[in-house]
């Protein structure tokens, strides 16, 4: 929203002809973004505060968790050329493990080989953890699809952790 009223600001001061048309979009889009926080905000609520944990291969979702009041963690840093140690792998393992998360997520813009190492090494101890699906973080989806915009890329990864994160009532399992 910041970003949406520092163009338009900029916008406004470059090019004042066209002002009213600046200010109306950015009102426009910032009413949708407004509604895409009450959205993520309401989902994120679906998810018991005990299974608030985001688990993805880099801790890319930090502003996530914060904003909407989950554990973020990530098998690597932010750059997603940081190598991944044998002692990062167990930490979090253990961390699972003991947490009993049940999904883990990938990225779009990450190899699955380093959380589906994870996963094994989780079955290893005699827990299972599922990857609950993919998460963009660095990039949008293709273009022309509903993950190719930012609004269509946030509900798709809230939705996504719901999905793997809450708790399936006797009534859905059974029919799985």
């Amino acid at each position: 929203m910041k970003v949406v009223e520092r163009v338009r600001d900029t916008l406004v001061e470059m090019d004042p002809d066209h002002a009213s048309l600046y200010q109306m979009n950015a009102k426009n889009y910032l009413a949708k973004l407004g509604d895409l926080h009450n959205y993520v905000k309401t989902q994120a609520e679906k998810v018991p505060p005990g299974q608030r944990v985001l688990v993805t291969a880099h801790d890319a979702f930090n502003y996530f968790g914060r904003a909407y009041g989950f554990q973020v963690r990530g098998l690597q840093g932010i750059s997603t050329a940081t190598e991944v140690g044998t002692a990062d792998v167990q930490e979090l393992v253990q961390f699972i493990v003991e947490r009993r998360i049940p999904a883990m997520f990938v990225e779009t813009s990450v190899p699955r080989r380093s959380i589906e190492a994870v996963q094994a090494a989780v079955k290893a101890k005699g827990f299972s953890v599922t990857i609950g699906g993919e998460l963009f973080s660095d990039a949008m989806g293709n273009p022309g699809t509903p993950e190719g915009t930012y609004i269509g890329m946030v509900r798709h990864n809230i939705d996504t952790i719901v999905a793997a994160l809450t708790p399936k009532s006797a009534s859905q399992s059974s029919h799985e």
